[in-house]
């Protein structure tokens, strides 16, 4: 899997990363990658759904990874943090 394929969703407006993702499919780019962690995760699914509903229709969902990240806490003494994790695979 390329890095440059991926779209790592933060807490920009959604069609940011939706221009990101139609950018890398007209770059040439096979499948792109969404991801994110904790809240972004709802606007990950917006922002696929978007992609295909709107403006790339013959997009489909490759893969839908989903998981759970353990965080380090940042103060001595504090207990680790789980953050949820998905991964959206889309094929053109």
């Amino acid at each position: 899997m390329s890095e440059s394929n991926s779209v790592l969703i933060g807490r920009k407006p959604v069609m940011n990363y939706v221009l990101a993702c139609i950018t890398l499919f007209h770059g040439g780019a096979k499948e792109v990658h969404v991801k994110a962690r904790g809240r972004a995760i709802t606007l990950a699914v917006d922002v696929v759904e978007v992609v295909r509903r709107r403006f790339m229709p013959d997009v489909k969902y490759k893969k839908v990874s989903i998981g759970t990240e353990q965080l380090t806490p940042r103060e001595e003494g504090a207990t680790p943090t789980n953050v949820s994790t998905i991964e959206i695979t889309l094929e053109h």
